[in-house]
């Protein structure tokens, strides 16, 4: 597999990373090491995780997915220098008083707390590529749509004081480069114009959702990060398997629904953009869009993301050796035109229904 550099940092990896959030709560940490052994066996070199995670967030299951992740470091400390680690600290965290008691705000102090104990939990003395989860400014993100200015706090720790805390970690070679998440096209832009007015790291990437439900990166976002040279880490490309059709027949909800998979096993996701009957019914039309051209709606879900020009590395989030193959597989299909047109038609009646 051929390998991309993340915006202009030193970083070069796979288009394909593995995203990790299901570690701790779907899959045991014995079932974690397995997958990550054959991701690298795959040729895979780039891991995401997260302190927040594992996902639907809770307080037992906070920090467990890093802990796993370097219980396996730990285990095979040859393969540390052949990957990528991204891991995230979580930003204002509304309604999880287990982070930082709840405060809401992300101070320069806690970002760099936030890195030592992601460092420990990673058991590894560096982070490769540390992000911020989400921004401390009010913004549209995880199903809202509109920004409203009556709820900016200017009080906040603004993104300057977050950037001279993430250089910090960088001369002191705890951190490699530096990323944001689910940002916005002038969270970028501000991030960049500061790190270059007042020599601070520059992000390499940008880590927002981008599936077919949910294109919303196409709506000026991709402008920013193609002029400004930052990558795009495209997650939730299966649209929390929305896209991979198991839902087609039952519904999310229904007494046929899969009970295993995270829709309709969590309240706390259906609660939020995937859950909508919207999402649901769209994602159908993708399904049936592919089946029609002889591909399995993974596949076509999957093909889209790897080959737009837009997205450097997709986040494949698994819970089975067999379903991290069948994602990888899909590497291998390229969309014709007449395909990618019709796609373009669905999104013109649907939009994004899973913003």
């Amino acid at each position: 597999m051929d390998q991309v550099k993340l915006g202009r940092s030193s970083l070069s990896v796979t288009p394909i990373c593995l995203g990790t959030m299901t570690f701790g709560e779907q899959v045991d940490e014995s079932h974690a090491h397995k997958i990550l052994d054959h991701a690298v066996e795959r040729g895979i070199n780039f891991l995401d995780t997260a302190e927040m995670y594992a996902v639907p967030v809770k307080a037992e299951t906070y920090t467990r997915t890093e802990q796993i992740i370097g219980t396996w470091i730990a285990k095979n400390p040859a393969l540390r220098d052949r990957v990528v680690v991204a891991t995230k600290v979580a930003g204002p965290p509304r309604n999880m008083p287990w982070i930082r008691n709840g405060h809401p705000d992300l101070t320069g102090a806690d970002i760099e707390k936030a890195c030592h104990d992601s460092l420990k939990r990673l058991q590894t003395d560096v982070i490769d590529l540390f992000q911020i989860h989400w921004p401390v400014r009010h913004v549209p993100a995880f199903g809202q749509m509109y920004f409203d200015p009556a709820k900016d706090n200017a009080a906040l720790t603004p993104i300057i004081e977050q950037l001279e805390a993430l250089g910090r970690l960088v001369r002191a070679g705890k951190v490699r480069e530096i990323g944001l998440s689910n940002e916005t096209p002038y969270g970028v832009h501000e991030f960049v114009r500061l790190a270059e007015t007042n020599n601070l790291p520059r992000i390499a990437s940008v880590q927002n959702v981008y599936c077919l439900v949910n294109r919303t990166v196409e709506n000026a976002l991709d402008e920013s990060l193609y002029r400004l040279d930052v990558s795009l880490l495209a997650y939730s490309p299966l649209a929390f398997g929305l896209l991979t059709g198991k839902y087609d027949a039952s519904g999310i909800t229904g007494p046929t629904a899969p009970q295993d998979a995270r829709i309709a096993k969590y309240e706390s996701v259906r609660a939020q953009r995937w859950g909508r009957a919207e999402a649901v019914d769209t994602a159908h039309r993708y399904n049936d869009l592919a089946r029609a051209h002889g591909m399995t709606p993974t596949q076509m879900a999957l093909a889209f993301c790897y080959q737009k020009w837009q997205v450097a590395s997709t986040i494949i989030g698994v819970t089975s050796i067999a379903q991290l193959d069948e994602n990888i597989a899909a590497y291998e299909t390229k969309l014709s035109q007449d395909v990618l047109d019709a796609i373009d038609q669905i999104r013109l009646v649907s939009r994004d229904p899973a913003y």
